[in-house]
């Protein structure tokens, strides 16, 4: 009996882990398309990004566009860096 209860919780385990890599995996494909049109335009289109890809993955959306619109996402609006200028792209 032991060995089929432990089989049994082990299978739950892999399935419930698996739904949450698919879950985690979904939010960041989101960040990088909508990022990757954010940062189309940009000179440091790597620095541009990491920091769309941070913001993206705190406030779960990015302002339509290559640049302004960010009344679209208050959180994303709202983010500053130490020096208290906008974090985000």
């Amino acid at each position: 009996m032991k060995p089929f209860v432990s089989a049994f919780m082990l299978m739950a385990l892999v399935l419930l882990s698996s739904s949450f890599l698919q879950i985690a995996m979904a939010g960041s494909s989101f960040c990088d398309s909508k990022c990757s049109v954010r940062c189309s335009k940009a000179g440091l289109s790597d620095r541009c990004l990491k920091y769309c890809g941070i913001c993206c993955e705190e406030c779960q959306c990015v302002p339509s566009g290559t640049y302004g619109h960010k009344d679209e996402c208050p959180c994303y609006r709202d983010k500053k860096n130490s020096k208290g200028d906008p974090k985000c792209p």
